[in-house]
Parts: structure tokens; C-alpha cells; sequence
């Protein structure tokens, strides 16, 4: 019987490979996970639409935070798991890749046509004109508006933002959309209490159903937003691979599951099937 990774690179090298990514795929550029052996125990809940968009307080609380965790994130760089997913795209193995961070590391690690399900924050949208523009915009604009703004933060929330004291956020000063000078500025992303737009939606299911095999990298399952493709694809007949660090709601439709780092799994895959495609294209 093969070893799980003699299994998984059986099951990559034949194409056809969807790819759905969580949190856990970027733990090792310094972006803790959730609920993963790096998530970190927070003390506030994670912002709501409703409470972001009501509650003034709960915004100024919110760039504050969002600004000190944007200087991590900002300069996060993608790690050997991410580098490994972009190299198997460009080997024609790796049809889609769907994923639930916001972190925008599969795309600086070279991957294509990336299907953000959560949005992405290094994007700022205004909720009254529409308009979109770049985080680093925000940020010089935030940094302007904040000269003598001082906040540490031990450590950056799964989502991008930090833990602060009342003090330092109170001293915070957010700013308006730069082009309708009154709109709310929201990062664009889907906060809890908003909905996936159904086009992002109904793109991953057809990427899904046109895959011969799920890789799930990196996600805990736990929430409906990731399992319902992992649910789509078992009742579809199509095979699950999950490689993860801890137990997954997919894991009783899996195929094959590895409990194991990305970071060490997933290049010595891309390795295997780069040696293995170029030992092919040398067979007369």
C-alpha cells in the first residue's frame, strides 16, 4: 500500500485538480490560522457587517486595529506552499484554485485567475460611491491622518488585525472615501453577517464540478462556506484529498487525508511531479 504522499502524487499527476485553500496554508508566511495549531486565542469577536456598518465606535475600533495588522500582512510573503500550488498551475495539473483567505499570497506567489471566495484585503471599497482602491492607498492616507499614532501588537488575528487597549484607539483617527469625501470605507472582504455573492458562488461549484479531483489545503471545514464544495464534490463522485494540520468536518468524504505540514507536503509533491514530467518527456 502506498505511503499518503506516493498516494497524493498519484492522485495530482493526473490532472483536472480543483484546489481549495483555508487559512492554514498561510501560517507559515506568519498569518496565523483559526482554529489550527497557530490560531490565535483573540480577545474580541471577529467585526459583523451590521455591527461595522451601524456602529461608528466599532469602526474606529476596527481601522485601528486593521491598520496596525495591515503593517504585517502587507509585507507577508507567500511561503513554499504557496510557491508549490502556482508551480503545479503552471504545470497544467491544477485547473482552479478557490480560496477562503484574503491574504492575496497565491497570486504573489504567481497563480492565475485566483477565486477569492472572502474578498481580499489588500482592496478598500467606499459602501456609498462604490468605488475600490487599493489598501496601500489607505494606508498612506491613514498614516497622514495618524503622524504620532503609536499602537504594538503582539501578534496579527487570522482576519488581519490586531488586539488593542481602549487607550490607543481612541486616539485613532479613520478617514472618509478620497473620491465622494463622505462614503464609508469597508476592506473587500465578506465580514460575518454578509453573504458570498451567489456569481462567486455558483463559479467555484462549476470549477468544482469540472475537476477530477478536490485538494483541500490548509482548511479546517468548519464553516459552510468551504465544506459545501467539499459536500459537492463527494455527491458529484469526485474524489477529496484534504492535507491539513488537525481534523477536518471533510474528512469523513475524503479519499485521503495527510495530517502533516503544507509547507513540507506540498513541495515535495510539486518536486515528484516535476521529476516525474520531465522523466516522461524524455521517454522516446
Amino acid at each position: 500500500m502506498p505511503d499518503p504522499l506516493s498516494a497524493l502524487i498519484d492522485l495530482v499527476a493526473e490532472g483536472g485538480v480543483a484546489v481549495l485553500s483555508g487559512a492554514g496554508l498561510s501560517t507559515e508566511s506568519g498569518i496565523p490560522d483559526y482554529r489550527g495549531p497557530t490560531g490565535a486565542a483573540r480577545k474580541f469577536a471577529p467585526m459583523t457587517y451590521q455591527t461595522f456598518t451601524r456602529d461608528a465606535a466599532a469602526r474606529q475600533r476596527y481601522w485601528a486595529r486593521s491598520h496596525v495588522g495591515w503593517q504585517v500582512i502587507g509585507r507577508a510573503e507567500p511561503n513554499p506552499g504557496h510557491l508549490a500550488v502556482a508551480g503545479l498551475q503552471r504545470a497544467g495539473l491544477v485547473s482552479a484554485i478557490l480560496t477562503q483567505n484574503v491574504d492575496g499570497l497565491h497570486q504573489a506567489a504567481g497563480a492565475r485567475d485566483v477565486v477569492e471566495l472572502h474578498g481580499s484585503i489588500d482592496r478598500v471599497v467606499c459602501l456609498d460611491c462604490g468605488q475600490t482602491t487599493p489598501r496601500t492607498d489607505l494606508d498612506r492616507r491613514l498614516h497622514a491622518a495618524n503622524p504620532s499614532f503609536e499602537a504594538l501588537a503582539a501578534a496579527v488575528n487570522p482576519d488581519g488585525d490586531v488586539d488593542l487597549d481602549d487607550a490607543s484607539v481612541a486616539v485613532f483617527r479613520g478617514v472618509d472615501c478620497a473620491r465622494c469625501q463622505v462614503g464609508m470605507l469597508k476592506p473587500d472582504v465578506v465580514f460575518f453577517g454578509e453573504t458570498v455573492p451567489a456569481a462567486r458562488v455558483d463559479l467555484c461549484f462549476a470549477a468544482v464540478g469540472g475537476a477530477r479531483l478536490l485538494l483541500v489545503l490548509g482548511s479546517s471545514l468548519t464553516v459552510m462556506s468551504g465544506r459545501r464544495f467539499v459536500l459537492r464534490a463527494a455527491k458529484l463522485g469526485i474524489p477529496v484529498a484534504i492535507v491539513n494540520q488537525g481534523p477536518t468536518r471533510g474528512d469523513p468524504y475524503a479519499s485521503l487525508k495527510i495530517d502533516a505540514p503544507l509547507g513540507t507536503v506540498l513541495p515535495d509533491l510539486a518536486a515528484a511531479l516535476s521529476l516525474a514530467q520531465s522523466g516522461s518527456s524524455n521517454v522516446p
